[in-house]
C-alpha cells in the first residue's frame, strides 16, 4: 500500500510541495525540521529490542533511517509514483547500491551503451572482477537488447534520454523484454526528473536519480535516490545500502526539499528555453548535427510523445569545425558556465569526451555515439532572449 495516500490524487506540481510532508505536530513549523541526530533514544529497553527487531516502525540511528531523510523519499516516490524510496550520498552511491544488492557472480548485466561514465565504469571496472559480466547495447534500437538477453541475465539498466547522446529508449519494451527473461528493469530517470518521465507508468521496477540535478536544482547539493513500488524489492536493496554506508544525511535531504519544491516550475522553465535553443542550433551554418528529442522530425518521436511529456532541457550537438570549434564555442559563451553537471537553475555546458566519459575506452565511447566534437549544454532557467543572444553570438564567432 501507498505511503502517499493523502497527495496521491493531486498533480504532480502539488505533490511537489506537499507529498511526504505536513506542519511540524509539535510546533507548527512549516518548514520540514532538521532532525541533525545520529541516533535515536527509546523510551524503555523493550522499545529498543522491538525498533531493532522491525516491531516498532521508530528510529534507531540516522543511518538506517531519519525523519527528515524519510520525507525526502515520500516526497519523491510520490513524484514517481511509487511506494518507498531510499536516499543515497551521492548518484553514484544509488547506482553502486542497485548492483551491490542485485547481483551476484555470474550474473549478467544489459546496460545502455551512452550511459553516463562512472555508472559504465563500475560494471567494467568492479564488478567484472566478481564475475558479473555485462554486455552495452544501444537500447534505443529495441532489437538490440532483445538479442543481448541470456539465460543469466539478472538486470537490464537503462538510461531514457541516455547521456549525452540523448537517444530514447521504449521504457515499455525494455521492461516486457527484462521480465520475459526473469530480469528486473532499472530506470536512471534524471535526465527527465518525474515532471516529464514516469518510468513506473511502463512496467520499470526501479526508478533511480542523481537528486544532484533537476531534483535538487541549484548545484549546491549531491546525493541520489532509488524509487520502487515493490515492497519485496526494496527489502532486498536497503540492507545493502545500510552496510555500504552511502545513505543522505538530514542536512543533505532538508536542502533536497527545498529545491523539489520549485521541481515543476524549474524544468518547464528550462525546457521552454532549450526548446529555442534547440532551433537557433538546428539553424545555425557552424552547426552539423543537434540531437533534443524536441526537434521537428525527430526519428524518435511517437516514441518521446508516448512516454515523455516533453522533451525536457539537454542538447547535445556537433560543430562542423569538430573539437577546435568546440573548445572556441566553450570559452566564448558567457552566460554558459563551463562546468559538468546538469539540472541547475543555470546553464551548463561541458565537453563529454574529455571530460564525463573521458574514462571509456575511444572505440567505446564512438560505438555509443559519443563522438569526439560532441558539446552537451544543460539549458537553465535565465531568460530566453539572453541564453539565445548569448548563444548566437559565439556560434557566429565559427561561421
Amino acid at each position: 500500500m501507498s505511503r502517499h495516500d493523502s497527495t496521491d490524487n493531486y498533480a504532480t506540481e502539488t505533490q511537489c510541495i506537499h507529498a511526504g510532508q505536513a506542519p511540524d505536530p509539535e510546533f507548527g513549523a512549516v518548514a520540514p525540521p532538521i532532525y541533525q541526530t545520529s541516533t535515536f533514544a527509546f523510551r524503555t529497553p523493550d522499545q529498543g529490542a522491538d525498533r531493532f527487531a522491525g516491531r516498532d516502525k521508530g528510529y534507531i540511528y540516522t543511518r538506517m533511517g531519519n525523519p527528515t531523510v524519510r520525507m525526502l523519499e515520500d516526497n519523491v516516490a510520490a513524484l514517481e509514483g511509487g511506494s518507498f524510496a531510499l536516499a543515497t550520498a551521492t548518484g553514484m552511491a544509488a547506482v553502486s547500491t542497485v548492483f551491490f544488492a542485485l547481483l551476484s557472480s555470474g550474473d549478467h548485466v544489459v546496460c545502455t551503451d551512452g550511459v553516463y561514465g562512472p555508472s559504465r565504469g563500475i560494471l567494467e571496472r568492479d564488478f567484472s572482477r566478481f564475475g558479473v559480466e555485462t554486455s552495452f547495447v544501444d537500447t534505443s534500437h529495441i532489437d538490440n537488447l532483445r538479442a543481448a538477453m541470456t539465460p543469466r541475465t539478472k538486470l537490464v539498466y537503462i538510461e531514457s534520454p541516455g547521456n549525452p547522446t540523448l537517444a530514447v529508449t521504449d521504457i515499455g519494451l525494455a521492461a516486457e523484454i527484462a521480465h520475459e527473461h526473469g530480469a528486473l528493469l532499472v530506470v536512471d530517470n534524471t535526465f527527465m526528473s518525474p515532471i516529464l518521465q514516469k518510468p513506473f507508468r511502463f512496467g520499470a521496477d526501479i526508478v533511480l536519480h542523481s537528486v544532484t540535478k533537476f531534483i535538487n536544482g541549484h548545484s549546491d547539493v549531491v546525493g541520489g535516490i532509488l524509487v520502487f513500488k515493490d515492497e519485496q524489492l526494496i527489502k532486498r536493496v536497503r540492507p545493502a545500502l545500510f552496510y555500504l554506508g552511502g545513505t543522505m544525511d538530514p542536512h543533505q535531504s532538508w536542502l533536497v526539499l527545498r529545491g523539489v519544491k520549485t521541481l515543476a516550475l524549474r524544468v518547464r522553465a528550462a525546457q521552454a528555453n532549450a526548446q529555442s535553443c534547440a532551433k537557433l542550433l538546428a539553424d545555425h551554418p557552424a552547426v552539423a548535427e543537434v540531437r533534443y528529442p524536441g526537434l521537428p522530425g525527430h526519428e524518435q518521436a511517437d516514441l518521446v510523445a508516448k512516454q515523455m511529456e516533453g522533451p525536457g532541457s539537454l542538447i547535445s550537438f556537433e560543430l562542423k569545425g569538430g573539437v577546435d570549434a568546440g573548445k572556441r564555442l566553450l570559452t566564448s559563451l558567457e552566460i554558459a558556465t563551463l562546468a559538468v553537471s546538469l539540472g541547475g537553475v543555470e546553464t551548463l555546458i561541458q565537453h563529454p569526451a574529455s571530460m564525463t566519459h573521458a574514462g571509456l575506452k575511444r572505440e567505446d565511447r564512438l560505438a555509443a555515439g559519443i563522438t569526439d566534437g560532441l558539446v552537451r549544454l544543460s539549458v537553465g532557467c535565465e531568460a530566453g532572449e539572453d541564453l539565445l543572444a548569448d548563444l548566437k553570438q559565439a556560434l557566429d564567432k565559427l561561421a
